[in-house]
């Protein structure tokens, strides 16, 4: 395992995020999804592509409350443009379980 610094982790910046519209991503050379996300008023709405398929339908992510980083540089993926990286955990099937707040917050809130 590589240790990081706080000075390192200060950099990662997690904001809590609603998953607005939801539509699949057939070009994905794994089944995924595309997501538009509200980080609230100063962040405003990124889009994600997400491989959360084994565990999620569209409906269910609709309006789904969800932590993302939001300072990573832009990645075009199969003609899409992902502006943050969804955070998740690898279940024992290698498939992505969601990291969501289990009290409301509102969107843009950091994490620390």
């Amino acid at each position: 395992m590589d240790f990081i610094s706080w000075s390192d982790f200060e950099k990662i910046d997690i904001r809590s995020g609603t998953i607005i519209t939801v539509k699949d991503f057939p070009q994905a050379r794994k089944p995924a999804y595309q997501l538009w996300i509200d980080f609230g008023e100063i962040i405003g709405i990124k889009k994600s592509s997400a491989q959360i398929t084994n565990h999620y339908t569209k409906e269910a992510l609709q309006d789904k409350k969800i932590l993302a980083v939001v300072n990573f540089a832009p990645k075009q993926i199969g003609g899409f443009i992902s502006e943050c990286l969804v955070l998740g955990i690898y279940d024992e099937n290698n498939a992505v379980i969601l990291l969501e707040p289990n009290l409301p917050v509102s969107n843009g809130q950091k994490i620390g």
